[in-house]
């Protein structure tokens, strides 16, 4: 009996060897198509910046997507007629001119704006580790080589701390969310009063709500429930769109344990297992996820079609968009 019970022992210990083997093995990630929502990528400037500056920096961009497409996947977005489609807020005439030249009237053009003297431009781009930061580095070199000014990108807080930047004179273009420059431009929000000296360069590309998470058993933004989750910095435009898709699924912030930061640190959060899951708003791909990915599996939360509809019914400035599988 001693002898058959050592047997049986031993038997039971190798199958669960064999069971730690197989469990430990890496989890194989099948990419696939993620539906969700996204807002518009927009360049707004002052109202003080010379028309011609203006002018000649839409010109540029978009007389040569082609070799900006090269350098960088978001000049493979370019598109005159996303371009030129802004109807919330004026487009600057310098901008407004060279859409009118391609046979493009803009829904509206500032009055007044584009009467400043021509000289260097400061471009309020976001986070080293956002879509802003390196496509407006693109645009901005670009730009500077072929005009007799310079354009230079330089990091920022994102789209609320470019229009006050923009707003204080410390930079004279900037790239915002489109929903949160139609909260600016009318006081709404993110904005106790109104602020509407800057007018639309042109829009560029869609930022999408990027919702990533480390953990595939969270398959819905349902599932993020009692779970910690960074929704971007307060009163932020990320900030907004996570309260926004939260609402879509009868969530508020207290139903998760909310963090607030940037993309870089959400990234580092989720990879140091610190939080379950984060909201990033940017064009993918994004730099962040991206160098995340590199590190073992991330997953993006899909929206379905339900809850996707009642958040565009709810706001006009979300369209729904899908990314591709194989983004990241």
């Amino acid at each position: 009996m001693k002898k058959l019970i050592t047997l049986i022992l031993a038997f039971c210990m190798i199958c669960s060897l064999c069971a730690c083997g197989d469990s430990g093995k890496k989890e194989e990630y099948t990419p696939v198509d993620t539906d969700t929502v996204a807002v518009g990528a927009v360049v707004i400037a002052r109202d003080d910046v010379a028309e011609d500056e203006i002018y000649a920096f839409v010109s540029t961009i978009f007389e040569n997507t082609a070799a900006l497409g090269e350098q960088h996947g978001k000049g493979k977005e370019l598109d005159l007629a996303f371009a030129s489609s802004v109807t919330s807020v004026p487009y600057h005439p310098g901008a407004a001119k060279y859409f009118a030249e391609k046979g493009i009237e803009v829904a509206s053009v500032k009055e007044g704006a584009g009467v400043g003297e021509k000289k260097d431009l400061t471009f309020g781009t976001g986070g080293e580790s956002g879509t802003y930061y390196a496509f407006g580095g693109v645009l901005s070199s670009y730009v500077s080589g072929a005009n007799d000014f310079s354009v230079t990108a330089v990091t920022s807080g994102g789209s609320k701390a470019n229009i006050e930047d923009l707003t204080a004179g410390d930079v004279q273009l900037a790239f915002v969310q489109s929903d949160v420059m139609s909260y600016a431009y009318n006081g709404e929000r993110l904005f106790d009063t109104v602020i509407d000296g800057f007018s639309v360069v042109a829009a560029l590309y869609m930022e999408q709500v990027q919702i990533v998470t480390t953990n595939s058993s969270i398959a819905s933004v349902a599932d993020l429930k009692g779970k910690t989750v960074s929704i971007g910095a307060v009163g932020s435009g990320v900030y907004f769109n996570a309260i926004d898709v939260l609402s879509a699924y009868g969530l508020t912030e207290a139903d998760i344990k909310p963090v607030y930061q940037s993309f870089g640190d959400s990234a580092d959060s989720l990879k140091d297992g610190k939080i379950d899951a984060a909201f990033i708003v940017a064009g993918a791909p994004t730099t962040a996820i991206t160098d995340l990915a590199t590190s073992g599996n991330v997953y993006l939360v899909a929206l379905d079609a339900e809850h996707t509809n009642t958040l565009l019914a709810a706001s006009p400035f979300y369209s729904a968009y899908t990314i591709p599988a194989g983004t990241y």
